[in-house]
């Protein structure tokens, strides 16, 4: 007993030590940087952030003092306090200047992160607004140009903007950052700002090529791509794809931070295994945290329609630059146990990387982590392209006994130096501030119409200094003449400063009505929505809600909508509609009143619209259900509404956001237009590299693929809109079978079967003239073909539901003649195939024009130079241009 009372301290200061060591063993980092420095700007003295980490001042004396230009101090300053600032480490303290200022540091060679923090607001002495500044590395690479963080904060979800760049310290070399501020003038004084700097190391072959392995293949060539010493890169995307956000200190020791998976396209579902003891054998620990290997998103058990869907994701990136794309895959599913059994093919930027990609090929077995590294060149299509969308599609392979499906777990995308050793890309377009572009970037005159400032250096200064007199011009003109705005179009309107505050402003033009873009302040939107009362909400969309408010004191009724701060819409699309529909006057279009963007809420104010959108009159609604003539007559106003807007201004205009939420009915069912926060200036005869934009279900699967938008996109989103009317179904509905989720796909095999009237609107049995019915039919199939040049154009579209009304008109009138009780209905079924094509002939006898020949028909191609449309009722108005002369247009 004597023994073991002896052994008992032993033991105990064993156990101790056991506890000690796994507990340091499971909190170490499985890498741990040789360079770690966190420099918090501004201050003088250490603080810890909310991860707990250690950050050092920069004031003197720190080591890391930065060193200036021509004796030229630069400053420091706290943040002002705001509720978003958040954590106070780094953004609470600032080193800002007017001249240059370079930091110096001793770091181990090797590659390295490099992390910049700005925190974008105005400071004491500091306008934020002209904080416009280049960050060099090295004086060799060009991380940052001309940069704006209140451009990009503005534009996004928060004012914390944080730049991760990669670079390789040479032997016998000190990592210098510069901080250059654009060229000031006598106007306007440019600075340079920094809150934060971040120096780790990395290990020598994450990122970077081992020159004893292969390098990454590059995507559309046949050779591969070395990321060698003389390449920098940018972080640009970092996505945890089946998981929740991973802060830096859940990373393996480098602190990079993960965010959560938000660009994710098509839906899928997300296996977890939260407790997996992962095997790594093919790829270091070290490469992501656990958590992202843990998760994934795979296509679902849905064989027969994952065959017919790809997992899509669209991630926004700068045109022109190579990139890395790593994609992070492990298998975690317990039934995919043997290689072969989960093939599948990734596309990236529309193009085939990889052909028969299989994880537990790549990684050995099940629970076993890997990485595939790829580069993409992401093409310019024209110098005005400030934005472009890198695509990751994953679709099922075929094997035998393969399920068809695919997975992934992470992504990482690194934007690549190009041969100037340049990775700034432009600031994001933007009409609130006057952004200095790149000094290499030609003048352009925009097609879409939105205000460039093309000015660097004086130009900025001369810019401004117009700018000021313009401003004070419009005033004197204001107070001296009437006829001031026909030097100030209303497409200009938002040049307005907040001087009057509590007052709206006013534009009157000579060809625009008297009370078009006015400007309201944020004190008058409240009163006229009783601050914003939910009682007053009659619409929820994209952008936000939408409130009925009483203008003018109470004596106008309008429709205010106020962009929710966390909508994918932003003060872009804001802009986008104003600048639209200041120029565009339109029957069928719905009128802009004004805005507001006091205080930073940015609201929209329409004309009201007292039907509110076609779908609340179609389906899951408790409204009176509307009769086909109606139908008819919305179908042909919005059609003539979209036909001005491809045709009857200078460059064709593409609305991209179609759909039956966008179409509004005025007091007399007058349909209009609307929400043009997404349109797009086309280019005539032409397609347009853009961005992909618009809603599910309407989005033209053409334009998705090939991102080349034209017209004929809308003429896909109508079609699916002529398809809800006459079937009062959802555009896209997954409560449905599966085989009916789509309805444009769902309608199409109908007509192939030739059981497209068994689908109709129950509450249209009886009522629609079987002519009609096929006439109808024939647009609305052709409008959603699979390729854009084998849809009609809108003016085609437009002519042709013309006709059909005609003819339910003329078999309505003799039915009224047979049974003058009008209890009478059209007992004949209701059938369609695409070879029907009687009517279509009829149709081609009756209006003038030259044809042409499609799949499924002859179609009109009007050859008047101006536009004539058929006669319609009184009571929606003549489907007539109007230009922006709208005189003799009436509100409403």
């Amino acid at each position: 007993m004597g023994n073991i009372s002896r052994l008992k301290p032993i033991l105990l200061v064993f156990l101790l030590f056991l506890l000690s060591h796994i507990s340091i063993t499971t909190s170490t980092p499985r890498y741990i940087p040789v360079v770690n420095i966190a420099l918090n700007c501004g201050s003088d003295g250490n603080l810890t952030d909310e991860y707990g980490r250690y950050w050092i001042g920069d004031k003197e004396p720190s080591k890391f003092a930065p060193t200036e230009e021509h004796s030229q101090k630069s400053n420091t300053s706290d943040a002002p306090n705001s509720p978003d600032l958040g954590d106070p480490v780094p953004y609470e303290t600032a080193r800002l200047s007017y001249s240059q200022f370079t930091y110096v540091f001793p770091v181990t060679p090797g590659p390295i992160f490099v992390r910049l923090y700005f925190y974008a607001v105005s400071y004491s002495g500091f306008d934020r607004s002209l904080a416009f500044f280049t960050v060099k590395a090295n004086t060799k690479f060009t991380f940052l140009r001309n940069f704006s963080a209140s451009i990009h904060a503005d534009l996004g979800d928060s004012r914390h903007l944080s730049k991760e760049f990669c670079i390789i310290i040479e032997e016998d070399q000190k990592l210098n950052l510069t901080f250059i501020p654009t060229p000031s003038t006598a106007s306007s004084r440019f600075f340079a700002f920094v809150n934060g700097i971040e120096i780790v190391s990395m290990p020598k072959y994450l990122y970077y090529s081992d020159p004893e392995k292969t390098s990454p293949p590059y995507v559309g060539q046949t050779f591969r791509f070395a990321i060698d010493n003389n390449k920098a890169l940018e972080m640009i995307h970092r996505l945890n794809i089946g998981g929740s956000s991973i802060s830096p200190m859940g990373d393996t020791g480098m602190f990079r931070e993960w965010s959560d998976n938000k660009y994710l396209l098509s839906g899928g579902v997300i296996p977890r295994q939260p407790n997996l003891a992962l095997k790594y054998s093919a790829i270091p620990n070290y490469t992501a945290p656990d958590d992202v290997y843990r998760s994934a998103i795979t296509m679902g058990p849905n064989t027969t329609w994952n065959l017919h869907s790809n997992l899509t994701w669209g991630l926004p990136v700068d045109p022109g630059f190579n990139y890395l794309v790593r994609l992070h895959f492990c298998e975690i599913e317990p039934n995919i146990t043997m290689a072969g059994e989960r093939p599948f093919i990734i596309y990236i930027d529309n193009k085939t990387a990889e052909g028969n990609a299989d994880v537990i090929m790549w990684s050995g077995g099940r629970d076993t982590p890997v990485f595939q590294d790829y580069i993409v060149m992401i093409q310019k299509m024209g110098d005005d392209q400030d934005t472009s969308t890198l695509f990751i599609d994953l679709h099922p392979g075929k094997a035998t006994n393969a399920i068809y499906d695919a997975i992934l777990n992470g992504v990482e995308v690194f934007k690549l130096s190009d041969n100037n050793n340049n990775l700034a890309g432009p600031n994001p377009p933007s009409t609130l501030l006057p952004p200095p572009p790149p000094a290499q970037q030609p003048g352009s005159t925009s097609k879409s119409r939105k205000t460039r400032f093309i000015a660097i250096g004086t130009g900025v200064g001369l810019f401004l200094a117009l700018l000021t007199l313009a401003c004070c011009l419009v005033v004197w003109k204001l107070r001296t003449s009437k006829r001031y705005s026909s030097y100030y179009p209303v497409s200009k309107c938002w040049f307005w400063s907040d001087q009057n505050k509590g007052k709206s402003m006013r534009t009157k033009a000579s060809s625009l009505p008297e009370d078009l873009c006015r400007q309201f302040s944020l004190e008058e939107i409240k009163t006229a929505t009783h601050n914003f009362d939910e009682e007053l909400v009659i619409g929820v969309g994209g952008f936000g809600k939408v409130y009925k408010g009483f203008i003018d004191d109470g004596t106008m009724v309008v429709a205010i909508k106020r962009l929710n701060p966390e909508s994918r819409q932003g003060p872009k699309e804001f802009w986008k509609e104003i600048e639209m529909l200041s120029q565009l006057r339109h029957v069928h279009l719905v009128s802009l009143i004004g805005y507001s963007n006091d205080e930073r809420e940015l609201v929209l104010v329409y004309d009201y619209m007292s039907n509110g959108t076609l779908r609340e009159h179609l389906y899951d609604t408790n409204k009176d259900s509307l009769p086909w003539i109606r139908r008819l007559e919305i179908c042909i106003g919005a059609a003539c509404g979209l036909n001005y807007l491809h045709t009857g201004v200078k460059h064709p205009i593409i609305h991209r956001d179609v759909k039956t939420t966008n179409i509004l009915l005025d007091e007399n069912c007058v349909a209009k237009v609307s929400d043009f926060g997404l349109s797009k200036e086309g280019q005539d005869d032409k397609a347009v590299s853009t961005l992909v934009k618009g809603t599910f279900g309407y989005l033209d699967p053409d334009y998705a693929r090939r991102r080349q938008l034209t017209e004929k996109s809308d003429v896909y989103s109508f079609g699916v809109v002529l398809f809800e009317v006459l079937c009062a179904r959802k555009a896209l509905n997954p409560k449905l079978e599966e085989e009916q989720w789509n309805l444009a796909n769902w309608a199409r095999k109908c007509i192939e079967k030739g059981t497209m009237g068994e689908i109709i609107d129950s509450n249209l049995m009886g009522k629609i003239a079987p002519e009609c019915f096929k006439v109808y039919v024939d647009i609305a199939e052709s409008c959603v073909r699979d390729q854009g040049s084998q849809r009609p154009t809108m003016n085609d579209v437009m002519d042709k539901l013309s006709f059909a009304l005609q003819l339910q008109k003329e078999a309505d009138a003799t039915k009224e003649k047979v049974n003058p009780d009008g209890k009478e209905t059209y007992r004949e079924v209701l059938s369609f195939h695409v070879s029907d094509t009687t009517e279509t002939r009829r149709y081609n006898n009756i209006f003038s024009g030259q044809g042409s020949e499609l799949d499924s028909g002859t179609w009109l191609t009007s050859n008047n130079t101006g536009m004539t449309y058929p006669s319609l009722d009184s009571d929606i108005g003549k489907c007539e241009d109007v230009f922006t002369d709208t005189s003799n247009v009436s509100k409403g």
